[in-house]
């Protein structure tokens, strides 16, 4: 039995390090994401598991794995799925892939914020429906991006590089954070309190991490102290959002637009969204290159090659 499992496929330069330097892996290779039964078979006697976003890695699956087991090497900067606390009392270390997809996702975000000020989605499935009647100077009106105001919520890697985009449109930029973050202020940019950032932006843009605290940080509340012309991104986690309020938000033009990478109950989404023609919808592609998702791959399997050498992995998270 090899000693690494790799819950699903992976880009190949993940696997050719996994082969080369560590003598092999099993692997899942119907490429679904496991039941909890399967995932508890599979890891058994295992000593380190390579699992992506979808695999819920609890005290229950790390015991069904066993006292050997000594690396899970998530293949993402987030690791919601994996309990960390019953890990770190196992004395198993949690490793994950940041950094790597920063600018590759501060793309993705930048892209579904033009489509939705630009309504992008809806022409094009008017225009694909074969209903468009020709060129009108009154047809989907959107909205200007250059000189407009953007709010940054959270002021991390991703949240920066969305911020540094945005000089190229001379955009206004506001963010939110715990504290002031100097490269944020290099860049030009004023630290304001949530409300704040609601209140002056025209395009928002969610960038936090998916805690206790950020759980529905966005909600009825919130919606109601954005501007009815605001649009509103979101390529971190899809907790953040109230997606029922979001519905509701987008059906009543409380506000102008959406553009979600990211849902609350993936891969369910909420049905509203989808009779709301003021929403973009992404299917999780944030990451979704060729190059970031095989580095994100190669980041995890030099994780697990440090640790099953008794060396200290890149990006231990406890």
């Amino acid at each position: 039995m090899h000693p690494i499992y790799v819950t699903r496929q992976l880009p190949q330069p993940g696997l050719d390090i996994l082969q080369a330097e560590a003598g092999g892996f099993a692997i899942n290779a119907d490429d679904h994401p496991l039941t909890k039964a399967e995932l508890k078979s599979a890891v058994k006697g295992r000593t380190a598991i390579v699992c992506l976003l979808t695999d819920a890695i609890d005290a229950e699956v790390l015991d069904a794995a066993g006292p050997q087991l000594k690396i899970v090497a998530n293949v993402a900067v987030g690791y919601n799925n994996i309990d960390v606390k019953a890990a770190t009392e196992r004395k198993v270390l949690v490793t994950n892939t940041p950094g790597v997809l920063t600018e590759t996702t501060a793309d993705l975000a930048w892209a579904l914020l033009l489509a939705s000020a630009r309504r992008l989605g809806e022409s094009e499935r008017v225009l694909r429906a074969g209903k468009w009647p020709g060129w009108g100077i009154l047809q989907f009106l959107g909205q200007d991006i250059y000189g407009k105001t953007i709010g940054i919520v959270g002021g991390g890697r991703i949240g920066h590089a969305v911020a540094r985009r945005a000089l190229g449109f001379s955009m206004k930029v506001l963010y939110t954070s715990r504290s002031p973050k100097e490269d944020m202020n290099a860049l030009g940019a004023r630290h304001v309190d949530l409300e704040t950032c609601l209140r002056e932006s025209d395009f928002i843009s969610l960038h936090v991490p998916l805690t206790a605290e950020t759980k529905h940080l966005i909600g009825r509340k919130e919606f109601e102290q954005m501007k009815p012309t605001a649009h509103l991104i979101n390529t971190a986690r899809g907790p953040v959002i109230d997606e029922a309020a979001l519905v509701e938000a987008l059906k009543s033009k409380r506000i102008a637009g959406a553009a979600l990478d990211v849902y609350e109950e993936e891969p369910k989404v909420h049905a509203g969204l989808f009779e709301c023609e003021n929403a973009v919808l992404a299917p999780h592609i944030g990451s979704a290159t060729t190059e970031t998702r095989g580095r994100m791959a190669t980041m995890a399997a030099q994780n697990v090659v440090a640790v099953l050498k008794g060396q200290k992995p890149l990006n231990a998270v406890n």
